[in-house]
């Protein structure tokens, strides 16, 4: 697979959602009677499309409404929603800054230090309207985080940062043990980012309930062209799963992976799961929604880094409530509303009766996917041209 690129040097082609596309079954299946539930790390859901632990994406409320709709929204517990009691000013501050002042303004917002008691206060306020609560935060603060979470009520604890390296190397602050972390837990610990067969099995050997995948594929996100890192989310997330799949082989232990980030609208949601997906996380598509606290701002959490952010402040819009971009009726005609008619009509023509069938999908490359016979589109910018 690897081509040359100079002397002694070869690279691996690697493919994103728009390389590729998805070959009709033989066999068909009405979209109404596919079955869509999967298992998060013990939570079941009807929805496999997770809402990113994004500030512009959710707050306790919006944790509640996607609880409510079958799905899981996760908290982020580095950001404003447990800086501050009352985040509802802060959020409209970043949305009134011009595109010019929006880093520094972030930059200044997230310097106050995080309360703990409000870690417990937000876990607690979404387990109480009866859904799961689902955080997550940086690795320097997972060990003691997990743990007021866990007290509080939390169903599952996510550690998310760039690259999740179960070999990091630092001086300067303590490292993280996941294998020590996982095993310690009350609740079930997710891990993420990962791109490569070697990263994710690693991480399913020290116990990882479930490891997110991809690196800077996000809208907000600028780490692939600040850091010039990462891997298009359709190879990693194939090789990946072929990590969770040698591992099961191996273990018995199936743990399930999520392609996090890069995906716009339903055609890509269903590319991810056809690459091997058990869910995904979108944080763009989600950040339109009436109910996101971002008021039709959207950024990523590398954004407000002191140095070198990582991300940028997008205006997104707001385009419907949370059920119309899940579960329609759409009112665009560009794919980014109900998602989950997207998926299951997805599923009935491939003949995949469920999630895992899905993984079974013929998958080929197809670089004129997205232009063939669309020239109407494309000049007209409507549909597949936007």
């Amino acid at each position: 697979m690897a081509e040359w690129i100079g002397i002694d040097r070869r690279a691996r082609r690697c493919y994103g959602f728009d390389e590729v596309a998805l070959v009709p079954g033989l066999q068909t299946i009405n979209p109404n009677e596919v079955d869509t539930r999967v298992n998060i790390a013990g939570i079941e859901v009807n929805v496999p499309i997770l809402a990113a632990s994004m500030d512009g994406v959710v707050d306790v409320n919006f944790a509640i409404t996607m609880g409510k709709l079958g799905g899981i929204a996760v908290l982020n517990l580095d950001g404003v929603q447990t800086r501050y009691e009352d985040p509802g000013e802060i959020l409209s501050q970043i949305a009134k800054a011009t595109p010019a002042e929006a880093t520094q303004i972030l930059q200044k917002i997230y310097q106050p230090k995080i309360q703990e008691k409000l870690i417990a206060k937000r876990v607690e306020q979404i387990k109480s309207a009866g859904v799961p609560a689902v955080v997550s935060c940086i690795p320097q603060n997972a060990e003691r985080f997990s743990q007021i979470a866990a007290e509080a009520g939390a169903s599952l604890f996510i550690v998310q940062s760039q690259v999740s390296s179960p070999k990091h190397i630092s001086t300067e602050y303590k490292v993280v043990d996941y294998g020590q972390l996982c095993a310690n837990s009350r609740i079930p610990i997710a891990i993420g980012n990962a791109v490569t067969y070697e990263m994710a099995l690693q991480l399913m050997e020290l116990g990882a309930s479930a490891v997110f995948i991809g690196v800077g594929p996000g809208a907000a996100c600028t780490t692939r062209g600040v850091l010039g890192i990462g891997v298009p989310q359709i190879t990693a997330t194939v090789d990946c799963a072929a990590a969770r799949d040698h591992y099961y082989r191996r273990k018995g232990k199936y743990v399930p992976i999520v392609t996090d980030g890069g995906m716009r609208i339903g055609g890509e949601v269903c590319k991810a799961f056809a690459a091997g997906a058990d869910a995904v996380m979108i944080g763009s598509a989600f950040a339109k929604a009436k109910e996101a606290p971002g008021g039709g701002y959207h950024w990523g959490m590398a954004t407000s880094h002191a140095n070198l952010p990582r991300g940028t402040r997008i205006h997104v819009g707001q385009m419907g409530t949370l059920e119309e971009i899940l579960f329609g009726p759409a009112k665009v005609d560009d794919g980014s509303q109900n998602l989950m008619g997207a998926l299951k009509t997805s599923m009935g023509s491939v003949g995949a009766a469920n999630i895992k069938a899905m993984h079974e999908v013929e998958i080929i490359i197809a670089n004129s996917f997205q232009s063939e016979g669309k020239v109407f589109q494309m000049s007209q910018r409507v549909g597949m041209g936007k």
